[in-house]
């Protein structure tokens, strides 16, 4: 018997809480599910790769798939899991961050075919709603006492919460009823934070149409260690190249704690799970050999970067951290780790290496980087450096073109001459 929607979802961990008819809807057949995306910035980062693998996996069980882009409520601002009032965006803002994601989501999903996933941006029916007729139609719906009992609204009682952002949930509500009228959306998935949002959308539709959708949450993650997932000392792990290189995507991945391996194997590969067991057999019998956070690196590098990009972090990786880094091809190690530019004339002059290391991104400032120096933290063309005075020039130069630095094991740059 083939499984569920509800029953792969789950069994992957994808399942925080779900509505209490939920899973008997989706045992019926295939459904059509929305995740929104509010474009806050130009980018998804990893954290958002668990509502898109849900609509990935709505996809694949036969349903129809649609990610709706913010551009309506980014607007607004959405309080859940904020302890301050978001920075209102300008529209000019808004419709260019929300280009960048609708680009960015078409790599996960199909938009052809049968089950065609959709793309739709609320600013189509949300900026032209008449204040009036969206009080009439839907703030009668709920008391305030309903909406203060929401988690989103009561943990910002204290430290205040603006008319704006108390208004979100039913904001977001009004896309999911007017998505189920439109597009018979029965479905809204949302990380945890969302769920007082998304039962306000399934309260609205029941109340307006007397019919049932249905809500289902991820879990928000965190590391074992008890970090915050996805969050490195450099920031968020972007999926947008530009953002963060395809080596340190995959160097990212490839870092993974072993108590949160298979865990991660289950939630962002689309992997049968007896060949994510027969991967953490064999790296149990080796934990050395990291076996499953090679597979995990590769799959969701290939996922959001493509293949080639995961063969030239592969080969990076081997270069950077093996013993044949003097043999590599420089220039493809290039475009998989952070740039920084100089002239030949810079180099001519010698180039101080404590302003190159802070240009590179390795240091925060020159203080920084002089006594990380000092500590034999930096390393040029992987020979430690401890001289605070270091001037890089035309000498340290490989393959004519390029000076390799780097912070710790973990941490490279590549200083590239422009030519």
């Amino acid at each position: 018997m083939t499984p569920s929607l509800f029953d792969v979802l789950a069994e992957r961990g994808l399942v925080q809480d779900a509505t209490p008819a939920a899973s008997d809807r989706l045992a019926r057949g295939p459904v059509t599910a929305y995740v929104g995306f509010d474009p806050t910035a130009d980018s998804l980062h990893v954290g958002s790769l668990v509502p898109v693998m849900g609509l990935a996996w709505v996809q694949r069980s036969g349903g129809r798939p649609i990610a709706l882009l913010g551009g309506g409520t980014g607007m607004v601002g959405d309080p859940s899991g904020k302890r301050a009032e978001r920075p209102v965006l300008s529209v000019e803002e808004i419709d260019s961050n929300a280009r960048a994601l609708r680009e960015q989501l078409s790599r996960f999903l199909n938009f052809d075919g049968p089950a065609a996933a959709r793309l739709i941006d609320n600013a189509a029916w949300l900026r032209d709603l008449g204040l009036m007729e969206f009080l009439r139609d839907t703030g009668k719906h709920f008391t305030v006492n309903y909406m203060l009992q929401k988690e989103s609204v009561k943990s910002r009682m204290e430290t205040g919460i603006s008319y704006t952002e108390f208004s979100y949930m039913l904001i977001q509500a009004y896309d999911f009823w007017h998505l189920f009228r439109t597009e018979n959306c029965e479905l809204q998935m949302g990380g945890s934070d969302q769920w007082g949002n998304i039962t306000a959308g399934t309260e609205l539709i029941a109340r307006r149409e007397q019919r049932q959708a249905h809500g289902l949450v991820f879990p928000l993650l965190t590391t074992t260690s008890g970090g915050k997932f996805g969050k490195t000392e450099e920031g968020n792990v972007w999926l947008d190249p530009a953002r963060t290189s395809p080596y340190r995507f995959y160097q990212f991945w490839l870092n993974t704690d072993d108590r949160d391996a298979e865990r991660l194997l289950r939630l962002f590969t689309f992997l049968p799970l007896d060949e994510i067991a027969r991967c953490m057999a064999q790296h149990s019998a080796d934990p050395a050999g990291r076996a499953a956070q090679r597979l995990l690196a590769r799959e969701v590098t290939a996922l959001v970067h493509g293949e080639a990009a995961v063969d030239r972090a592969v080969a990076a990786s081997a270069a950077v951290f093996g013993a044949h880094a003097e043999d590599a091809d420089y220039a493809a190690l290039a475009e998989t780790m952070p740039n920084v530019t100089a002239t030949l004339a810079e180099l001519e002059g010698g180039l101080p290496l404590a302003d190159v290391l802070v240009r590179a991104g390795l240091a925060s400032s020159k203080g920084e980087a002089r006594r990380g120096i000092e500590g034999k933290g930096f390393s040029v063309n992987d020979i430690a450096e401890t001289d605070v005075q270091r001037k890089l020039t035309r000498a340290d130069l490989r393959q004519e073109r390029f000076v390799m630095l780097r912070k710790g094991k973990k941490n490279h740059a590549m200083l590239v001459v422009e030519r």
